[in-house]
Parts: C-alpha cells; sequence; structure tokens
C-alpha cells in the first residue's frame, strides 16, 4: 500500500480526536453535573453540547473540503480540537463549558466528512475498505485511550474532570502537525481544480500501474458531474438511492445505542450494581472490547465485503441488546456488563467498521463530500438528541424499555440490510457511483 498507507493514517488520526472528545466526557459528565449543580435538562445540554457542534460540522463540512481541499479541511480540523480541549479544562461555568465542547464537535463533525473521503480518494480499490476502516480503528483507540486516562486520572482531586478534558490537547498538537506532510487528494485536485499534472503525480505515487486508467476514469466523471454538485441539483433525485443509503446507515448506526452506552457507560453500570470506581474500569473494558473487535472489521472488511459484516453486527445486536434488556428485567444484573460487552462486540465488526466505509463510497467524486456531510450529519443528529434526553430517560424509564426500544430498531436494520445494501467491496469507485445511478440497468453484482 505504501505512500497511500501512511497519508491514510495520518487523515485517520482525525479519528483518534473523534473517539477521545467523544468518550472523555464520560468520566467528567458527574462531576460537571455537581460542580456547577445543573438539572437533568441543562446537564443532558451540556454534555450533548459537542454533539450539537458535530451536526453542524457534519451538516456544513463538505463545503470547506469542496471549496478549499480535503487537507487543508484537516488541518483546521486540528486547530478546533485543540481550542476545544484547553478551554473545555479552563471553563469557569455551564456557558463557556458548552461553547468550547460545542467547538470540539464542530471537528469531531468536520472529520467525519474530511478523513474518510480523503482516505477513499487516496486509497488503491484493493485496499480501500481497510484504509477507510482506519478512521474507525483510529475512533476506537481514541475511545479506549480516554477511558484509560479518565481511570489513571478519576480520584487525584476535585479538578480531576479539567485534567481528563484537557489531555485531548496533546495528541491534537502531534495530529495538526502531521496533517502537513500530507498531498491534496487526486480526484479533488482533478474535479474541482482541473490541475491535471498534480493529480496524476499523486496518483502515481500510491499505484503507478493503474495511474493512467484511474486519472481517466475520474476525467470522465468530471466531465459529467463539473465541478462541486450544488445542493439543489443533488437533491434532484439523481442521487435518490445512494442518499437513501447513506440516510439510513447512518440511522440505524446511532439507533442502535452505540453513543448513548458510551457517553453514559459508568452510569449505566451503577445501575446495574458497580461501584463508581468498578464503572469507571469497566468502561476500560469496554474501550479493549471495542479496539480487539474493530481490528478484526479492518481486517475483515476487504475479504468479506461490508454488507456480510453488517448481517453479522445486526444478529450480534439482537442476541445481545435483547440478553441485556433480560438480565435487567430478571435481576440477574451478573450478566449485564458481558452483554453489553458482546453489543459492543457487535456494533465494532458491523456498523463500526462499516459506516465512514461506506458513505464514502456510493457517492460520484463530485457529490463524494456532500454525501459524506449528509451522512454525517444525519448520524450526528440522532447521536446528539440520544446524548440530549438520555439523563432524563436514564432517570425515568427502566433499562429494560431502553434496551429493547435498541434491539427493536436493530430487526429493523437486520431487514434493510437484507433488502437494499448494494456490496462495493473490491470495485472502483466510479463503477459503485455508475450503478447506483438511476441510468443503470441489470443486476447488483
Amino acid at each position: 500500500m505504501g505512500k497511500s498507507a501512511s497519508w491514510a493514517l495520518v487523515a485517520a488520526l482525525a479519528g483518534f480526536l473523534f473517539g477521545f472528545d467523544t468518550a472523555v466526557i464520560s468520566g467528567a459528565e458527574q462531576a460537571v453535573q455537581r460542580v456547577w449543580q445543573m438539572s437533568d435538562a441543562l446537564h443532558g445540554l451540556a454534555i450533548s453540547a459537542a454533539l450539537w457542534g458535530t451536526v453542524v460540522g457534519a451538516l456544513f463540512g463538505g463545503w470547506p473540503c469542496d471549496r478549499f481541499g480535503r487537507k487543508r479541511t484537516l488541518i483546521w480540523i486540528g486547530v478546533l480540537y485543540a481550542v476545544s480541549a484547553l478551554g473545555s479544562a479552563l471553563a469557569w461555568d455551564p456557558v463557556s463549558f458548552m461553547l468550547f465542547r460545542l467547538i470540539g464537535g464542530l471537528g469531531v463533525g468536520a472529520s467525519s466528512v474530511a478523513a474518510p473521503a480523503y482516505i477513499a480518494e487516496i486509497a488503491p480499490r484493493e485496499h480501500r475498505g481497510r484504509l477507510v476502516a482506519l478512521f474507525q480503528t483510529m475512533i476506537v483507540l481514541g475511545i479506549l485511550v480516554a477511558f484509560a486516562s479518565n481511570y489513571a486520572l478519576g480520584g487525584t482531586g476535585d479538578d480531576d474532570w479539567r485534567w481528563m478534558l484537557g489531555m485531548e490537547v496533546l495528541p491534537a498538537a502531534l495530529y495538526l502537525a502531521a496533517t502537513f506532510a500530507i498531498p491534496e487528494s487526486p480526484r479533488w485536485l482533478l474535479v474541482q481544480r482541473g490541475e491535471e499534472a498534480k493529480a496524476r503525480d499523486i496518483l502515481a505515487a500510491i499505484n503507478p500501474a493503474t495511474a493512467d486508467e484511474t486519472l481517466a476514469a475520474i476525467r470522465a466523471e468530471a466531465a459529467e458531474d463539473a465541478r462541486a454538485i450544488k445542493w439543489g441539483r443533488f437533491f434532484d433525485g439523481h442521487l435518490k438511492r445512494p442518499i437513501r443509503l447513506a440516510v439510513l446507515i447512518a440511522f440505524f448506526n446511532q439507533l442502535s445505542g452505540i453513543n448513548a452506552i458510551i457517553y453514559y457507560a459508568p452510569r449505566i453500570f451503577e445501575i446495574s450494581g458497580a461501584g463508581t470506581s468498578t464503572a469507571l474500569l469497566a468502561t476500560v473494558g469496554v474501550g479493549v472490547v471495542n479496539l480487539v473487535f474493530t481490528l478484526v472489521g479492518l481486517l475483515l472488511i476487504d475479504r468479506a465485503g461490508r454488507k456480510r459484516l453488517m448481517l453479522i453486527g445486526s444478529v450480534g445486536y439482537l442476541v445481545s441488546l435483547g440478553m441485556t434488556a433480560y438480565g435487567f428485567a430478571s435481576g440477574q444484573l451478573g450478566i449485564v456488563l458481558p452483554f453489553i460487552l458482546a453489543f459492543i462486540a457487535a456494533h465494532a465488526v458491523g456498523q463500526g467498521a462499516v459506516i465512514w466505509v461506506y458513505i464514502s463510497e456510493i457517492f460520484p467524486s463530485a457529490a463524494r463530500a456532500k454525501g459524506q456531510s449528509l451522512g454525517a450529519g444525519t448520524h450526528w443528529v440522532f447521536a446528539a438528541a440520544l446524548t440530549l434526553v438520555m439523563p432524563a430517560v436514564l432517570a425515568s424509564v427502566s433499562p429494560v424499555a431502553i434496551f429493547l426500544f435498541f434491539a427493536g430498531m436493530m430487526a429493523l436494520q437486520l431487514v434493510w440490510v437484507l433488502v437494499s445494501m448494494i456490496e462495493t467491496r473490491g470495485r472502483a469507485l466510479e463503477d459503485v457511483a455508475a450503478e447506483l445511478s438511476p441510468a443503470h440497468k441489470g443486476p447488483t453484482p
């Protein structure tokens, strides 16, 4: 994979910060509520502030990607992460805390657009799934490091939560420095700037044997869809199939309950009978399982394919969520932690490994950034909404009902995967876009 792998790894480091920022708040959220004596409603708003920023970053992240390039957008994402980490650690009241968390959310949202799009556009087709899935691998590594950092810093003083949040400054600075060393996306250079010579040089560095063939395919696609597709044309009907796929995979991702469980993992474990210290340690176990099974998904995604991993994950969701609900219903709380870990494993192999890869593959180059924005925006709207309501839900709704609801959603996902998903493994991006166009006739490969 050569140079493309190292470039993909740098872009994927945005995912590490994404994961760290997402999970670090789990160790600080109860202290934040206590320090500023927040009501459940204000607390939910404060903790979800980052996610509302993520919604904005995701929905509008396609604009800088198309206007200024994938690389420059990735650089500014690093700046947002660093400012957010420092500001959240030094916050002096709920408003300042929410503002700096929202800034970090802008970085998370924009990274979920820019990084997968960049990696998909510089990756050889035979390794594209694995390289784009590096983004998800880095997300779960960031989650694990955040959980471990929270556990190490927990109990070190009244302001331990500030240190938890401030730790993100270090990886943000390292990521920011590394992004200056990667090239721009060759597809962006050709489609948006018409800089064919530069695009060919980068494609030749990726794979000299296929550089001319890939350049010709991009040129042909660019001739049909000149430059970036405007939002009006994006929604005119010719992209309805990839739009539907992107929206639904993102919808089901969050209706599994994954972000709700990650954000409030210590609280959920305390409900099942664990003490505070044990609950924090259990979240480290969540991070380890997430990382191990994401690596399994990384190994399988270019072998088994995207659709098969989604099927495996859907069945795993149904079993683990159903058994977690049973554990709470029957009073057998000892099975709650094992089956939540099984749920994390199912997510990591299925949705976790597939979502960012799949959304990055199903749109043509001229619409990829906007398609990534739509899919990521859908994902983060539902993530923010769930995070906003979860404190009140956990206080007033039985865990049995909560986990049965998520299980029901995953039954619907299983049906959708069987009926609607197409396979994209090992195919050129331009071929996938052609199949999903209204003009396509014939069977799905």
